[in-house]
C-alpha cells in the first residue's frame, strides 16, 4: 500500500469509526460506501489485525481497532498542523475555532474577549457550544474546552485560568432574621440553598476543624431551595432566602454592593478547584488553537474579578452586631 492508498484507508476507517458507518463516512469523503469499505479492508490486509466487526446495522472497533483509532487521530493532526503551519506564515492564523464552556463563563467571560480576538486574527471563525455537560473533545471535535472544578489527570494539555474559590454567603435581611451561624453546626438551624450539578449531584460544603481535620456539611438536608445555575443561587440569596455557596468571583460585586455578606470564612474550606482550558495533546499545535488559547489566557489574566486575592475578604465577612444563631 503507498502513502496516497494508506491516507486514503486511514481517512476512511477514522470517519467510520467517528460515524458509525460505510455510508456514513462516505457522505463525508464523498466516495461510495463501497469504496469507503474497500479502503479499510485494505488498511486491515496492511496492518494483518482486524480493526473493526461489520453487522448490517453497526461498526464495533476491536481492541486493535480502538488503538489504531486513537493514534490515526494523532497522525491526521498532525498533517492538518502541517498544513496550518505553513498557511499560518504566509497569512496569519485562520480557519473555525471550535470551544465548549459553560453557559455561565461562557456568556460572563468567554463571550467579552471574542470581539478582541477576532480583531486581532480576522481569519478566525469561532463556534461556541455553551454546555454544562462533560464533552468528548476529540470525539466530538473540539479544539479546545473551558472546563471547571475539580479536574481530573487526563491525556489532556490543561492550561490553568484562575483558581475557584468558593464561599458561603447570606443577604443581610436574612441574617437579621435568623441570626449568623458561629460554627459549621450551626447551619443546622438555617435555611440552605443548595446547587444542584451534572448527574443531580449536590455538593457537601467542606469545613476545617480545630483539629486540623475536614468536616462537611450536606446542604440538601435543610435546602430551601435546590437549584442548577450559579445565577439563581446568587438570585435566591440576595432576596434573602437563605445561605448559599458560591464562587468568590461570580459573588464579588454583590459583596462590594453590601447586597451579600460572608459566613463562616474562617471555617470554610474551600477545596482544590479551578477553571482550565484543555486541548489535546499534539506533538504540533494548530496555530490557530495556539494563538486562541495564548489570547484567552492572556485575556482572562487581566480579568481581576477572577482573581480575588483571599486576604482581602475580611471586610465582607458578617459583623457580630447582627443576632446570634436563635
Amino acid at each position: 500500500m503507498d502513502s496516497s492508498q494508506r491516507v486514503r484507508a486511514i481517512l476512511s476507517f477514522v470517519h467510520a469509526a467517528d460515524a458509525g458507518s460505510f455510508a456514513a463516512a462516505a457522505r463525508i469523503l464523498a466516495i461510495s460506501s463501497a469504496a469507503v469499505s474497500k479502503n479499510v479492508a485494505s488498511l486491515e490486509k496492511a496492518l494483518g489485525v482486524r480493526l473493526m466487526n461489520r453487522t448490517t446495522r453497526t461498526l464495533q472497533l476491536t481492541d486493535e481497532g480502538a488503538l489504531f483509532l486513537q493514534q490515526a487521530r494523532i497522525a491526521l493532526q498532525a498533517l492538518d498542523t502541517a498544513v496550518d503551519t505553513v498557511v499560518s506564515q504566509r497569512a496569519g492564523p485562520s480557519g473555525r475555532i471550535r470551544i465548549s464552556t459553560s453557559t455561565a463563563f461562557g456568556h460572563g467571560y468567554l463571550m467579552p474577549q471574542l470581539p478582541g480576538l477576532l480583531a486581532r486574527y480576522p481569519e478566525l471563525s469561532i463556534e461556541v457550544d455553551f454546555d454544562d455537560r462533560i464533552v468528548d473533545l476529540v470525539r466530538e471535535g473540539y479544539d479546545l474546552v473551558i472546563r471547571g472544578g475539580s479536574i481530573a489527570d487526563s491525556a489532556l494539555i490543561s492550561r490553568p485560568i484562575y483558581r475557584m474559590i468558593p464561599v458561603l454567603v447570606a443577604a443581610p435581611a436574612y441574617l437579621e432574621r435568623y441570626g449568623i451561624p458561629l460554627s459549621p453546626d450551626g447551619l443546622n438551624e438555617h435555611r440552605l440553598i443548595a446547587r444542584r450539578f451534572l448527574g443531580g449531584r449536590v455538593a457537601n460544603w467542606s469545613f476545617r476543624q480545630r483539629d486540623g481535620g475536614i468536616s462537611s456539611v450536606d446542604p440538601s438536608a435543610n435546602a430551601v431551595l435546590t437549584l442548577t445555575t450559579p445565577e439563581s443561587v446568587i438570585q435566591a440569596a440576595c432576596s434573602g432566602l437563605g445561605i448559599a455557596r458560591i464562587g468568590v468571583h461570580l459573588v464579588y460585586p454583590c459583596l462590594l454592593s453590601g447586597e451579600l455578606q460572608l459566613v463562616l470564612q474562617d471555617y470554610h474550606h474551600p477545596e482544590n478547584y479551578e477553571m482550565v482550558i484543555q486541548y489535546p495533546h499534539r506533538a504540533l499545535l494548530p496555530s490557530r488553537v495556539r494563538v486562541t488559547v495564548d489570547y484567552l489566557l492572556e485575556a482572562f489574566a487581566r480579568c481581576s474579578e477572577l482573581h480575588v486575592p483571599l486576604d482581602t475578604l475580611g471586610r465582607f465577612v458578617v459583623q457580630d452586631n447582627l443576632s446570634q444563631d436563635r
